[in-house]
């Protein structure tokens, strides 16, 4: 039975559960702040010592203002405050570049960590994940929401302990100075912290949304390029443009809705900090001239509330960062809290090569989002080093049954057996690592035909790689390309034909020297007097393993030990070549048909 995604994506929605945060999530990154305690600890000391240096220096300016006001000041005095700053301003710079490496370089380690996590992650997770989740939501997660998170780590919560250190310090000294125009001062602050509390929700939201639409654009144009050799067959580039241009259209409207929030605060902030600017030079002002505060108390009290101002307007930048980090975290959390559909069992066996010995006992199976059963009460032995064909009409349950040998779903205890032991208790390594699958769609990766033929086994020698070549029949195809086993074949083998993919996966699976090779018609972009050749020429390899082979043609099967033909999910005939062809309409009728048109 085929199955397969779309060829090309509409528009991927986002699958998999919610992505609010939770404690789970929350709890992380948690980890990672233990981890590097030491180095967070001295960042943030740094960085809260900056901090009280700056408040010194609105001090040093107040004995400077106060001496030239009273008339005590001489040129050596203010040149001894001058290099006062000077030598805190020296200090401050020093500090600042710890601070920038240790907590930033600490969301950096984080990041790193998170990703290489995720990836981890995504490694054991199994087929059915990848039917729930596209490509392109993955990416999304491993780039725009990963970066979110990084700066809620580094700069969101650098920004927030600066600011809350500097604006409660700067308001004690303030106090210090006049506990009165403190109060005038910080008057409307109230307002800021109302609107950030109203406004957070709604970023909260806003941002979710764009980080999904940016999911959905990002599969849509990975879809694209993989398949841009149908878009061009079928001259789809202009309604593909389109549609890529509606939904870059969605996201810069979610962008801009996102924006308003996004924008209210930062002038809200403005606002709140020149309000408690002039409500000081009213108010404080007059204090001055009427002599309650010294002038050097003024110019310090300014000086205070500029260091104030930043607290103030950093407090709608540090919400809107924490805001999509926690959005971010939680899109991120649901991703590792997905698990795969069938674990190892409590107590394996040692991992080891299987002989080959199969037993299918009763089989039936269905996919989760199917009601329709795909297998139905399959039954069937293979001793090891047989050779078992199977055909049948498409979506009769061909692939699903490799697929089910191959571990890809789970299947039912009691019903699929390796050398006489349950499958669900061996590990899921020691089934795959014994068995060569070549699927229906061949993957290639990105790379040199040397790696992709030798994937399977990395420590295998150039010889090697080539006899598996030459028995595949793709050697000499190979060589005569510019750079032979060195050439690079794009994306998904892109510039192979699909009979060269196939048979580069044919190679890789014979290179690869396991009991068990399952070739789910492996051959079939390839013509009928090359998929003789290529048989007869593995049959070297295939000698004392157990092998299966899906073809719709029936010729290739005609040296097979047993030919099970499958009807709707059953097994409707079996037997081998010649007993099938007395026997089994279907068969027979294939036959003919294939012999008589070649």
């Amino acid at each position: 039975m085929r199955r397969g995604g779309p060829i090309f994506a509409g528009r991927p929605g986002v699958r998999g559960g919610g992505t609010e945060a939770s404690p789970e999530s929350l709890g992380l990154v948690l980890p990672y702040f233990r981890r590097h305690a030491p180095r967070i600890f001295c960042g943030f000391l740094a960085l809260i010592t900056v901090d009280f240096l700056q408040l010194v220096i609105p001090r040093i300016i107040k004995l400077a203002v106060d001496s030239l006001q009273d008339g005590t000041a001489t040129g050596s005095k203010l040149l001894e405050y001058g290099l006062y700053i000077v030598a805190l301003a020296v200090l401050i710079a020093l500090l600042r570049f710890l601070w920038r490496s240790m907590l930033l370089g600490f969301s950096r380690l984080l990041e790193t960590d998170l990703r290489n996590r995720m990836y981890s992650h995504i490694l054991t997770l199994d087929r059915p994940f990848f039917e729930r989740r596209t490509a392109g939501e993955i990416m999304a997660l491993a780039t725009n929401d990963l970066s979110s998170v990084q700066l809620a780590a580094g700069m969101g919560l650098v920004a927030f302990v600066d600011a809350v250190f500097m604006g409660l310090a700067a308001i004690a000294f303030m106090a210090y100075i006049d506990p009165k125009l403190t109060l005038i001062a910080i008057a409307p602050m109230p307002l800021l912290a109302l609107l950030t509390r109203i406004l957070s929700s709604r970023l909260h939201r806003r941002f979710r949304k764009v980080q999904e639409q940016f999911s959905s654009l990002t599969e849509f144009a990975r879809s694209a390029f993989s398949n841009i050799r149908l878009i061009k067959a079928y001259n789809q580039e202009r309604p593909h443009c389109e549609e890529f241009g509606r939904m870059g259209e969605t996201y810069v409207r979610d962008n801009l809705r996102l924006a308003v929030v996004y924008g209210t605060l930062f002038p809200i902030s403005g606002l709140v900090a020149n309000t408690s600017m002039l409500l000081v030079l009213f108010f404080g002002g007059r204090m001055t001239i009427n002599g309650v505060i010294t002038a050097g108390d003024f110019v310090a009290f300014i000086n205070y509330l500029f260091l104030m101002t930043w607290p103030m307007m950093a407090m709608g930048w540090v919400a809107d960062l924490f805001q999509r980090g926690i959005t971010s975290l939680g899109r991120i959390g649901s991703l590792l809290s997905e698990r795969p559909s069938f674990k190892d069992p409590p107590a394996p066996p040692p991992p080891s090569p299987l002989k080959g010995d199969i037993e299918i006992r009763h089989l039936s199976f269905h996919y989760p989002h199917q009601k329709e059963e795909a297998l139905r009460d399959i039954s069937v032995e293979i001793r090891a080093g047989q050779f078992l064909g199977i055909v049948g009409r498409t979506g009769a349950g061909k692939t699903t049954l490799c697929h089910l040998l191959s571990r890809l779903y789970p299947v039912a205890p009691g019903t699929v057996f390796f050398d006489g032991r349950d499958v669900n208790s061996l590990s899921i390594q020691a089934v795959r690592g014994s068995i060569a699958y070549v699927p229906q769609q061949v993957t290639l990766f990105s790379d040199t035909i040397s790696y992709n033929i030798s994937m399977g086994n990395p420590l295998a020698t150039r010889d090697q790689v080539e006899a598996a070549a030459r028995a595949a029949a793709i050697h000499d195809e190979i060589m005569s390309m510019k750079d032979g086993y060195e050439t690079r074949i794009g994306e998904r083998g892109v510039k192979l034909s699909g009979g060269q993919r196939q048979r580069l996966a044919i190679a890789r699976a014979l290179l690869a020297d396991r009991p068990i090779v399952i070739i789910d018609d492996g051959l079939s972009a390839v013509d009928t007097e090359t998929e003789h050749v290529i048989i007869r020429s593995i049959a070297a390899y295939l000698a004392g393993r157990t092998c299966i082979v899906v073809s719709h043609r029936v010729a290739p099967l005609a040296d097979a030990h047993e030919i099970l033909v499958l009807e709707e999910g059953r097994v409707v005939a079996r037997g081998r070549h010649q007993e099938l062809l007395s026997r089994s309409p279907f068969y027979s009728t294939i036959y003919r048909q294939q012999t008589s048109s070649g």
